[in-house]
């Protein structure tokens, strides 16, 4: 028997209503990333029957589940998606285009206009706090930026 391999944990993105809208944003930021299946809402509700109750999609191969479900929760600063760039015209460019509509945070912090929380980060991150010392020094670099600065962060780190 041939079993289809399934993410085991997909993160469940809930919208008031702009689920459908906002997979198609993120779809576009993000290469190798495609919208897989939109449903709607029946009778039952809570949506309006015929208005898009999911959609699933991929950024990057990563499944995501936007779900419709009204306006009684926000997103938050407790959760947020983590991109790991591996050069510093990848982190301007995911920096631009997710904080655009958005508000920039310090750190490497967004949110983008959906109010989703977004940490832009360089993927070296972890080889220049590896020790102490250094962590200790780009530190003092990281909280003086918004978007984070990969040569000012490496020069911390030596």
């Amino acid at each position: 028997m041939n079993r289809i391999a399934m993410q085991k944990i997909t993160p469940c993105l809930w919208f008031d209503t702009q689920a459908e809208e906002a997979a198609k944003f993120y779809v576009s930021v993000f290469p190798h990333s495609r919208i897989k299946q939109v449903t709607h809402y029946g009778d039952t509700g809570p949506g309006r029957k015929g208005s898009v109750m999911t959609v699933a999609f991929e950024l990057d191969g990563q499944a995501f589940l936007g779900l419709n479900g009204g306006p009684q929760f926000k997103f938050s600063y407790a959760v947020s998606m983590m991109v790991n760039c591996e050069t510093q015209a990848e982190l301007d460019a995911m920096w631009d285009k997710l904080s655009a509509g958005g508000a920039t945070e310090r750190c490497g912090w967004l949110r983008d206009k959906y109010g989703l929380s977004w940490q832009i980060v360089p993927a070296i991150l972890p080889q220049l706090m590896q020790d102490a010392a250094a962590s200790e020094r780009v530190m003092k670099e990281v909280v003086k930026m918004e978007k984070l600065d990969i040569a000012v962060m490496q020069k911390a780190a030596a």
